[in-house]
């Protein structure tokens, strides 16, 4: 008698739109059962929408809950759920700030710290956090954004060893430009209006902007995680896009002082 293969089960925080619905639809698609979850409910054919807050660690703990008890396994994590706030260093509010350290990072550690038990109990799983190119590279006028992502970063490499000894695999996927509406929902600083940054500010986010725009479709970012979660053994770090490999290898080789002058000429 052949025997029933199970499906996995997959769940992908900030499901609503953008990158986070490409992959929950893509994993879909490819037999998997995937939660999408997001702060508000959604439709979509093929993912099972769930309210879920990151930054809420009690809904965060009855969700996961909730999709244990029905379905007893979590293959996969992906911890995408985020948002960008632009503008000047001296003008940002310390609100600001707060409000996307507790989503991009906060919300992170959240379902990390709540899945990890069950992928244990299971002895085995997957965590893959959707991580910038910004992270590695600072934008100016995205300093704020590119802290979020740095502390992803080293909060994941440092997670991959403690969690080794369980069969659990963490791996940061490092996105570039990519054409979403992430771009349309980034908040700008109202302080750098009528300040000596207006100008630059300017300048350097309509630049981000229309690269943005004219990125990759996000359908590219959920096809490398589906290649990273279908590895035996996932790398630490996977970038999105040949162009992103070769920036990070001359981040890597060239002077750091060379670099950001390059960085800072093309965004200020």
């Amino acid at each position: 008698m052949k025997k029933l293969v199970e499906k996995k089960v997959i769940i992908v925080t900030g499901a609503s739109s953008g990158i986070g619905k490409a992959v929950a639809k893509y994993f879909s698609l490819k037999g998997c059962i995937v939660y999408g979850l997001s702060r508000r409910t959604f439709e979509e054919k093929g993912i099972v929408s769930l309210c879920c807050d990151v930054t809420n660690k009690v809904q965060v703990e009855e969700t996961l809950k909730k999709i244990w008890q029905k379905e007893k396994r979590i293959d996969l994590l992906v911890n995408n759920a985020g948002f960008g706030i632009s503008g000047s260093v001296e003008n940002e509010s310390l609100e600001n700030i707060e409000k996307m350290f507790k989503v991009n990072f906060f919300g992170v550690v959240n379902m990390t710290q709540l899945a990890l038990p069950y992928l244990r109990q299971q002895g085995f799983g997957k965590i893959i956090n959707t991580s910038s190119v910004a992270g590695i590279i600072p934008i100016p006028f995205q300093s704020f954004y590119s802290a979020t992502k740095a502390s992803v970063d080293i909060f994941a490499k440092a997670l991959r060893m403690e969690v080794k000894p369980f069969n659990i695999s963490v791996c940061n996927v490092l996105v570039g430009d990519t054409k979403t509406d992430f771009t349309a929902k980034r908040e700008k600083s109202e302080k750098d209006e009528k300040s000596v940054y207006e100008d630059v500010v300017k300048k350097s986010i309509s630049k981000m902007e229309k690269d943005e725009q004219n990125g990759k479709e996000p359908i590219t970012v959920a096809k490398v995680m589906f290649k990273m979660f279908n590895k035996k053994h996932m790398p630490a770090t996977r970038t999105v896009g040949g162009m992103y490999k070769i920036i990070l290898f001359l981040e890597k080789i060239l002077p750091q002082k060379l670099m950001l002058f390059i960085v800072g000429k093309m965004y200020s």
